[in-house]
């Protein structure tokens, strides 16, 4: 398939532009307050092209982690383009807020849920004790997935990020035009979907999932330990949610495949808006490039 011959390119948006990210290099494209396009590009560590890269489970928890680091980067570039020079975060500030953001995802995620379903089997009438745990770690996986969506629903109806959003949009189409060998011209690339089976907000559910059963069959722990668990369960459920979609993605074609991507891909109708052709633009910038910087493109 053609699919599977194709670098399998990513990226996300950031505040009124796009990142693109390949295995050699990685690009950002933003409309500044002047309306020109500003692109920043720069290559990326080893990391893509080592040994790691191609171990299965332990290459997506090492190269979701540097994603992580190089998304939150180029958030961070992406408004200082908005702002003047004096109002940047740079530096040591940019580093608190990289920390800060991850342990709010962390706390809000893992750490609540986890804390309303023990709380959930403290209220419980204690005679049965697995079947309080089990229902205690059921509630909690269903908490976690309910914050999720809600979260997602809130920040969407914002409108500075509902901008966001439809770059994110601009971004899945932009990466569907070019694997379906389309021109990548704003005309040409809106007519393709919103929607992208390795998309980071599919790997979020699948993860969510993922907890879901896994912490649903774990066995009653106190309070500190159950904490304890799900942080450190984090990597190993990543590297698990990397490999799904990963075989998801280029599995298309199966039936099954088909049925099973249908949540994930439900859930990006949250996440991505129409973009309009400015937009688009903007993506294709970044992903043209990007490309540029590739040493193994595919023409």
């Amino acid at each position: 398939m053609v699919r599977d011959r194709l670098p399998t390119y990513g990226g996300q948006a950031v505040i009124e532009g796009v990142m693109m990210r390949g295995r050699d290099s990685m690009a950002i494209a933003m409309r500044a307050p002047d309306r020109s396009i500003v692109i920043h590009t720069e290559n990326l560590s080893g990391i893509y092209r080592s040994r790691i890269a191609r171990i299965p489970f332990l290459r997506g928890v090492v190269m979701l982690w540097d994603a992580l680091g190089l998304g939150m980067r180029a958030l961070a570039i992406s408004a200082n383009t908005q702002v003047k020079e004096e109002e940047r975060v740079e530096g040591p500030q940019m580093v608190a807020t990289m920390v800060l953001s991850l342990a709010f995802a962390v706390g809000l995620f893992f750490l609540l849920p986890a804390g309303l379903g023990h709380l959930t089997e403290q209220l419980l009438p204690p005679t049965r004790s697995n079947l309080v745990s089990w229902t205690g770690n059921l509630v909690e996986g269903l908490v976690r997935l309910l914050i999720l969506i809600a979260y997602i629903w809130f920040i969407g109806r914002i409108p500075d990020i509902k901008r966001v959003f439809a770059y994110h949009g601009a971004e899945h189409k932009t990466i569907n035009a070019f694997e379906a060998g389309a021109e990548l011209s704003p005309e040409s690339v809106k007519r393709f979907s919103l929607e992208h089976p390795r998309c980071g907000t599919a790997f979020l559910l699948t993860l969510i999932v993922l907890s879901i059963l896994v912490f649903t069959l774990a066995g009653p722990l106190p309070l500190g330990w159950r904490l304890i668990s799900r942080i450190l369960m984090i990597p190993i459920l990543a590297g698990i949610a990397y490999e799904y979609i990963r075989w998801t993605a280029r599995s298309l074609d199966s039936a099954l495949v088909k049925v099973l991507v249908k949540p994930n891909l439900a859930l990006q109708r949250l996440t991505t808006r129409e973009p309009d052709m400015e937009m688009l633009e903007v993506s294709i910038a970044a992903f043209n490039a990007m490309r540029s910087g590739e040493k193994d493109r595919v023409l």
